[in-house]
């Protein structure tokens, strides 16, 4: 059976991003606690996912930018990574991305960008299929009507809708600069059409630089028709200062929210949750508001988030309850049925089925059994200044208020440890272990105490 043809992606992320104001490359800036090149990346690996075609992804760097090929490849491992050696222009940055570059009869060249990471593969998806289904079609345009259209480059129609050429902002005249359909800089071709049209590109007299939106003049000259569709601009405005990044993010967690509601889970203030690139909710999931949700998140069905949590790193069982104000940091599985309570912090800890920490207490490095609890302010001491040691709470444990358990330390099953408890050695099952200094009374002392510091304090 013949390979399908290729669908190759190329990203290009090579720019500075000086007005980010940052030592980070801009492409690095995250949103939904994930770099907005990982957004990218990711639309790739769904297309990929959805296509019956073979999906080829190219990313565009400075040479410099050895970081951001590292971060781009322990992401998505198949993405190639060519360099532009002087930044000369997005149609110089494609060149460089063709190097070393075959295509078979029929394959597509999509071009992004680093600093959209709104882009979805529905959209990616589309413009293929347009190329694949049309054979005159040799090149697809995104454009995008923003309510702000700024600098960006305006997409020039004729009378009868027909799309005709891209002008930069900066070369338009006032009757194209008040042209509202604006260039997104998304484009696809037919590796044909794009081998054919890019050498031909010309170098701008002002700047030295090669423009790829020169390809939509040149295309009709080799028999190619050249079409262009329009998407929100939401998805494919690009980032460029800490402003349009706060607005992205802002946009990622309304489409976000609106996707978690869709799928049954339900969220008093929708406006006041923030979910990470990752997070999975199931079904009939409560959220009650300002809950943070950090990577790697599962929350299983009928789970209820009470208000300022913030989770991250954790899988979440059935029926659990958490928070209000819990804290749950990565390593952490909160079994079926169990409680995690207000002010409580927890890590790298697994909570068996029924267990429970109602209040004010830090359990790290743990494991906790079925149905134990864990009372308020008990603190692990899982942590020596050198090295992270476990501590053992085993099926039933009842662990009284106020006690520190020095790690590596374990509790039986069905023990209890009294409150106020310093517990340095291991408790074993059905034992009731009380560890605290004795009392000491001194009669009449406090009535001394307080003529003595009256006196002080009048002097």
């Amino acid at each position: 059976m013949p390979q399908k043809p290729k669908t190759h992606l190329i990203i290009l992320a090579a720019g500075n991003g000086t007005r980010m104001a940052s030592e980070h490359p801009k492409v690095m800036h995250k949103i939904a606690s994930l770099p907005m090149l990982g957004h990218v990346l990711k639309a790739a690996q769904s297309l990929s996912d959805q296509s019956t075609s073979l999906i080829d992804t190219t990313l565009v760097l400075a040479p410099a930018m050895k970081k951001v090929a590292e971060f781009a490849q322990n992401y998505l491992p198949s993405v190639r990574i060519a360099y532009q050696t002087k930044q000369l222009g997005t149609a110089h940055a494609v060149s460089s991305a063709l190097q070393d570059m075959t295509f078979d009869d029929g394959e597509t060249v999509v071009v992004l960008f680093g600093d959209t990471p709104l882009i979805q593969a529905t959209t990616l998806s589309k413009v293929t299929a347009l190329l694949k289904n049309n054979a005159k079609t040799g090149v697809v345009v995104v454009g995008m009507t923003p309510q702000d259209p700024k600098a960006y480059g305006r997409l020039v129609c004729d009378n009868a809708g027909r799309f005709l050429k891209i002008i930069e902002f900066k070369h338009a005249s006032d009757a194209e600069k008040s042209i509202s359909f604006c260039n997104s800089g998304v484009m696809a071709f037919k590796a044909d059409c794009l081998q054919k049209v890019l050498p031909k590109i010309k170098e701008q007299s002002l700047n030295g630089e090669y423009y790829l939106t020169d390809a939509i003049e040149l295309a009709p000259s080799y028999h190619f028709e050249v079409h262009a569709i329009e998407v929100p601009a939401e998805e494919v405005e690009g980032v460029n200062t800490r402003v349009e990044l706060a607005q992205a993010e802002k946009r990622y967690q309304t489409r976000r929210r609106q996707e978690a509601l869709m799928l049954g889970c339900t969220m008093i203030a929708p406006e006041t949750v923030y979910f990470a690139h990752d997070t999975v909710i199931d079904s009939d999931v409560m959220i009650e508001p300002n809950v943070f949700f950090g990577p790697q998140v599962h929350v299983k069905s009928h789970v209820t988030l009470k208000a300022f949590s913030h989770i991250e790193g954790a899988v979440l069982e059935e029926n659990a309850t958490v928070g209000p104000f819990a804290r749950l940091r990565p390593g952490t599985i909160i079994g079926e049925n169990a409680r995690i309570g207000n002010f409580v912090e927890v890590k790298n800890t697994t909570f068996a089925e029924g267990a429970k920490a109602n209040h004010l207490s830090y359990v790290g490095d743990a494991t906790v059994g079925a149905k134990a609890n864990i009372g308020a302010g008990t603190i692990m001491c899982n942590y020596d200044g050198y090295q992270k040691h476990k501590t053992t709470i085993e099926e039933g444990a009842f662990i009284g208020s106020n006690s520190c358990l020095v790690a590596p330390v374990s509790v039986g099953k069905n023990a209890i440890v009294g409150a106020g408890s310093i517990l340095t050695k291991n408790v074993a099952k059905d034992a009731l272990a009380v560890a605290r200094a004795p009392r000491k009374t001194f009669e009449g002392k406090a009535k001394k105490m307080h003529d003595l510091k009256s006196k002080e304090k009048v002097a």
